[in-house]
């Protein structure tokens, strides 16, 4: 590797330990170390293992190579440098690493989805890793296991953040397995300094679920999150629900911030002679300056959106009625009308009043009763998914006087602007 990296005693002990166990778990907060000691210890393991094909799985691939092949410059393509190749075979996209017990492959691929698991059927493994186990699908996790039931040395590794407490995977994977637990927290990651914790830490603190959760660790249910009624198995179908009959795009954008724009298709469905309409969000382009370093010209971000308008036109074979965008971000307006994408400003709730409710409390109780009332949904896609708007929803929340938190909510606020048309179109 070109970089030096510092360990803490905890991540010197992880990597260190015996392989003892079939499933290993690092469970903690965000920044916390656990997965760049993760990529170190599955190092070691695919050095000393003898088999030769190995997998990396997280929500989408290329989650999976950005967390684990990459891993920000201390994963597994950087602690083989010169010693690998990333590389294509019938089995697929792989990291190709030569070591003294011979060649390993390393796969890397998408297992959020309900048909995931069909890419790793009859696929012999020696060792799976999870990226954020608690996003992927539950069919890929059990059909992984069995995957690995002929390898010479077994082993799975799996990190995550604190789910909630009745979350599926601790009683159908950690429960079941002989799993080696480990929790994680800000503290054993020797790399942040004590004002950037206190920087997170006063960020924190407005939720008292966001505290325990991303502070202290905890396993907490998410009282303080707005939307946490939005379920992984109700509210995400493979395919559209019932007939289209409009598409449309909303957009919120930003350079540090994300820039978010999703593509939604209205469709209906009759019963008792009556229509019921369902709004589908069908596909999402998402990128953030801040989270990747990477920071983006607005019109840049312009002509990425034209080509995402224009792949979701030519998959689903529909005329798009409406661009809505959010009309706090002008420029963002401005550079889509240069390059031939007419917009309109998008309903941010800034005049509403329904009842005791006000501005955007409107637009979030609606967004609510359709999640609830089983009208909206993810629709699953190999390319633009959602896994930043799963993120996002599973952490937009509520500070301690209840007023939602000015954070992980750019998809939120775009998806709350494609609701408020849809609701005031088909509902109202």
């Amino acid at each position: 590797m070109s970089k030096l990296v510092e360990f803490s005693p905890k991540q010197k002990k992880f990597i260190r330990m015996p392989f003892q166990h079939t499933l290993e778990v690092n469970e903690g907060t965000p920044r916390s170390g656990k997965t760049t000691a993760g990529h170190f210890r599955y190092a070691r393991y695919l050095i000393n293992s003898r088999d030769e094909n190995h997998l990396i799985a997280a929500y989408n691939q290329e989650q999976a190579f950005r967390l684990f092949i990459d891993g920000d410059g201390t994963g597994l393509m950087h602690i083989f440098n010169g010693y690998c190749k990333l590389k294509h075979d019938d089995l697929g996209d792989h990291l190709e690493i030569h070591t003294p017990r011979g060649i390993k492959k390393v796969y890397y691929k998408g297992a959020g989805k309900a048909n995931s698991v069909g890419a790793i059927t009859g696929m012999s493994l020696g060792s799976v890793v999870f990226c954020e186990i608690n996003l992927l699908h539950m069919d890929f996790i059990q059909e992984a296991f069995r995957r690995t039931f002929a390898a010479i040395n077994r082993y799975h590794y799996a990190d995550l953040n604190p789910p909630s407490p009745n979350h599926p995977v601790i009683e159908k994977v950690f429960d079941v397995q002989d799993t080696y637990w480990q929790h994680w927290t800000i503290q054993d990651n020797p790399i942040i300094t004590e004002k950037r914790k206190q920087e997170i830490y006063e960020t924190l603190k407005k939720n008292k679920y966001l505290l325990d959760r991303d502070w202290y660790g905890k396993r907490v249910l998410p009282e303080g999150v707005i939307y946490s009624m939005f379920d992984m198995d109700k509210n995400i179908k493979p395919a559209l629900q019932g007939e289209p009959i409009e598409m449309f795009f909303t957009a919120d954008g930003g350079q540090n911030d994300p820039t978010s724009c999703s593509c939604n298709i209205v469709t209906r469905k009759k019963a008792d002679g009556r229509y019921r309409y369902f709004l589908n969000r069908v596909a999402h382009y998402y990128h953030s300056g801040r989270d990747t370093g990477q920071i983006k010209a607005m019109s840049v971000y312009a002509r990425e959106i034209k080509e995402f308008i224009q792949w979701c036109v030519d998959k689903f074979q529909m005329r798009y009625t409406e661009v809505f965008v959010d009309p706090a971000c002008k420029s963002l307006r401005e550079e889509l009308h240069l390059i031939g994408i007419y917009t309109r400003p998008a309903d941010n709730n800034a005049h509403d009043i329904q009842g005791t409710k006000k501005g955007i409390e409107v637009g979030i109780e609606r967004c609510q009763n359709l999640i609830t009332n089983e009208q909206f949904f993810l629709i699953e896609t190999d390319k633009y998914d959602h896994y930043n708007f799963i993120k996002e929803i599973g952490m937009y929340a509520r500070d301690e006087k209840g007023k939602p938190i000015d954070d992980y909510n750019h998809a939120m606020d775009e998806f709350r602007y494609g609701v408020n048309y849809f609701y005031k179109r088909y509902v109202i």
